[in-house]
């Protein structure tokens, strides 16, 4: 795609969609980094780096001064268990329907961005729509896997012995109960406590769970970002008179949320507040990039607020970066929610 198409993409990408972009400075040129506003916006998303780390390495599992206690365990305040990336919130789902779902969430989101690139070029990639859509695809192709890992452990699970079986914690999603079995008496065999314990508790998340919970995260946070600054402002402020929506961009700006939603409704992933961090350190690297890719390419911005010759940019700047707080919020309001919800059911079950 040449650097001439490059400057008539709308917001999606499309050369079709053109929105009329201005360029109002040269951006390859040492006036425009050099000045106050560049060293204002800078100063911002240094500030964010570094606290985005701070938070991290402050609670992420590397310090365990911050410590929880459930069903006589300890463990950080974002722990993860190995079941918890492939099992229900409930545990009269079967693992299957949340495969099933992933699996068509992942299928129909490939479509769509296969389609958005086919359609509009290579060129898409240059907008934070395409980064978190791509994003969010990513996040149901490896749930898709780790969920067919998650089934086939299940129907081992079930075939087995199903003395301890799995119940529901409406903190924490499913958990295994830590029994004895049945024959508890102390004459009648030599228990071994500990290492019966030590055989039902669950396993830590590896490697490939904390990222699917990190990305879970992400997605989130980035999904709620990016339709709310689209439908909020870009939409009705920032768009041409005549500009008409069609399928692809409502697409681009929805259906990702509606899957991610469904899918954490469905799942027994947590939602620990520090991961916003995550998020931040997210939209810094897009930020970055675009800073990098200006400096050596005069061209537009994506969107008109990233724009550094504005008077009113380090603002900008500031409003768009606090604005993941809310956007972060209104997420974690949800899960909250749901988690209420599970608790209340749990207890009519009980009752019942």
């Amino acid at each position: 795609m040449s650097q001439s198409n490059i400057y008539r993409i709308f917001l999606t990408g499309s050369l079709n969609r053109i929105w009329g972009p201005v360029m109002t400075d040269d951006t390859n040129t040492l006036s425009y980094w050099l000045n106050w506003r560049f060293l204002l916006c800078a100063i911002w998303l240094i500030t964010t780096i570094v606290a985005a780390v701070f938070i991290l390495l402050k609670y992420e599992g590397f310090s365990k001064k911050r410590t929880q206690r459930r069903d006589g365990l300890q463990e950080t305040v974002g722990s993860l268990y190995n079941d918890e990336a492939w099992r229900t919130c409930l545990k009269v789902i079967h693992p299957g329907w949340l495969l099933a779902y992933r699996l068509i969430a992942f299928s129909l989101l490939l479509a769509l961005i296969i389609a958005n690139v086919v359609i509009d070029g290579a060129g898409i990639f240059y907008f934070y729509t395409q980064w978190t859509f791509c994003l969010v695809t990513i996040y149901f192709g490896l749930g898709s896997s780790l969920s067919i890992y998650g089934c086939c452990h299940y129907q081992n699970e079930v075939g087995g012995d199903m003395v301890d079986r799995v119940g529901l914690d409406p903190e924490r999603g499913t958990y295994v109960a830590l029994t004895l079995g049945e024959n508890t008496n102390p004459h009648s065999r030599p228990v071994n406590l500990n290492s019966h314990v030590q055989s039902h508790v669950k396993k830590i998340a590896a490697m490939w769970g904390y990222g699917f919970q990190i990305l879970f995260q992400v997605c989130a946070g980035a999904v709620m970002l990016t339709d709310s600054v689209y439908w909020f402002i870009i939409y009705p402020f920032l768009t041409a008179d005549d500009f008409k929506l069609d399928f692809l961009v409502v697409s681009m700006h929805s259906i990702n949320a509606v899957f991610l939603f469904g899918d954490m409704t469905l799942n027994s992933l947590q939602f620990p507040f520090f991961r916003l961090a995550y998020f931040a350190l997210w939209t810094s690297v897009f930020v970055i990039f675009q800073w990098i890719l200006h400096a050596c390419i005069s061209m537009w911005w994506p969107y008109p607020f990233l724009d550094l010759s504005s008077p009113f940019a380090p603002v900008w700047y500031l409003g768009v970066g606090l604005l993941h707080l809310p956007c972060y919020a209104i997420v974690s309001l949800i899960f909250k929610t749901k988690q209420v919800c599970l608790s209340r059911f749990t207890k009519t079950l009980s009752r019942a």
